[in-house]
C-alpha cells in the first residue's frame, strides 16, 4: 500500500455542522497526522489541557468506509484534546472555533498502543480520516472591552492575567444584587442547563477579607450554583469577568462554613468566565 505525504486526494464537500461527505481513494495510509483548515473560524484557539466543544466525522483508511459519525445526532462532545487520541492533539491544538479540520491520523497516533479499537474494526496500523468541526474551546483569561462599573460598588483592580483583588466602598451593604461585566467578552452566552468553566474570587463584604479563592480553573453546572450565580451569570459571555454583589437571599442566607461567611453577610464575587457548553449525551 502507497504511504500519502500529504491530504490532497481526500475530498470533503458539506456545510459546517453539517454531515460532511468524504471520499478518497482506499486503503489509503498517511506517513504522519495531518492536518487541513477546510472552513477557517474566528472563534477561541484550542489549547492542550483547555476543553473544546466538536463533533466528528470518522472513516478508515483501509477500507474508505465511514465508521461513525456524530452529525446526524447532534451529538456534541467536551473534552481536553489531552485526554484523546495522540493525533487529536497534534492536529486540532491552535485551530479556531468554527473551524471544520480534515485530519489524517496514522495507526501510532491513533489506535495502535490500545491493539486496535475493542469492536475490531480499527486494526493496528490503520489509518483514520476524520472531519471535526469545532462548535467552541475554552480561553485562558478574559478578554474584550473594559467596563467601568456604576458608582457605589466594591473596586477591583487586576489586569485580565491577574487574580483580582476587591475593595469595599465603606457603605452599608445594598439590599439588591448586582450583576456587573468588568471586561465584556465577545464568546457564546451562559445558558440554563450549561456547565460553565470559571476561576474565581469572593470577599465579605462586611469584613473585606478574601474568604472564597478558586483561582484554578473549575467546571460545574450552573444550576448547581448559589441563586445569585445562576441569575447573575445567565446571558453573560464566555471572555467576561464578572462582578456579583450578592445580599444573603441571592448568596447564603443563612452563612456559610465554606465559604466561611456569617449569616447576614453581603459576599462579592469576581468571575472570569472561561467556558460554557452542554454538557456531552
Amino acid at each position: 500500500m502507497p504511504v500519502r505525504t500529504n491530504l490532497d486526494e481526500i475530498k470533503v464537500s458539506g456545510a459546517w455542522l453539517k454531515l460532511p461527505k468524504v471520499t478518497f481513494p482506499a486503503p489509503f495510509a498517511i506517513d504522519k497526522t495531518q492536518a487541513k483548515v477546510l472552513i477557517a473560524g474566528k472563534g477561541a484557539e484550542v489549547t492542550a489541557d483547555g476543553v473544546f466543544t466538536f463533533r466528528y466525522y470518522l472513516a478508515s483508511g483501509p477500507t474508505g468506509k465511514k465508521l461513525e459519525e456524530s452529525f446526524s445526532s447532534k451529538s456534541d462532545f467536551t473534552t481536553a484534546p489531552s485526554g484523546l487520541i495522540k493525533g487529536f492533539q497534534t492536529g486540532l491544538v491552535g485551530k479556531r472555533a468554527g473551524s471544520r479540520v480534515l485530519l489524517a491520523i496514522p495507526g501510532p497516533d491513533a489506535y495502535d498502543a490500545q491493539g486496535g479499537s475493542p469492536d475490531g474494526s480499527i486494526k493496528v496500523g490503520d489509518t483514520l480520516v476524520f472531519v471535526v468541526d469545532i462548535l467552541g474551546a475554552a480561553v485562558s483569561q478574559p478578554s474584550g472591552k473594559v467596563v467601568t462599573p456604576p458608582k457605589g460598588l466594591p473596586t477591583v483592580a487586576g489586569a485580565a492575567a491577574d487574580k483580582p483583588t476587591v475593595t469595599m466602598p465603606g457603605t452599608a451593604a445594598p439590599t439588591s444584587m448586582s450583576a456587573v461585566s468588568l471586561i465584556a467578552g465577545t464568546g457564546p452566552k451562559v445558558a440554563k442547563g450549561d456547565t460553565i468553566s470559571v476561576r474565581y474570587v469572593g470577599y465579605s463584604w462586611k469584613t473585606g477579607a478574601l474568604v472564597d479563592d478558586q483561582w484554578t480553573p473549575t467546571d460545574g453546572l450552573l444550576s448547581s450554583t448559589i441563586p445569585g450565580w445562576q441569575t447573575g451569570l445567565l446571558g453573560k459571555a464566555v471572555g467576561s469577568r464578572v462582578m456579583l454583589v450578592l445580599p444573603p437571599k441571592d448568596g447564603y442566607p443563612e452563612g456559610s462554613n465554606n465559604p466561611p461567611l456569617e449569616a447576614g453577610d453581603t459576599i462579592v464575587y469576581v468571575i472570569d468566565i472561561l467556558y460554557s457548553y452542554k454538557a456531552s449525551a
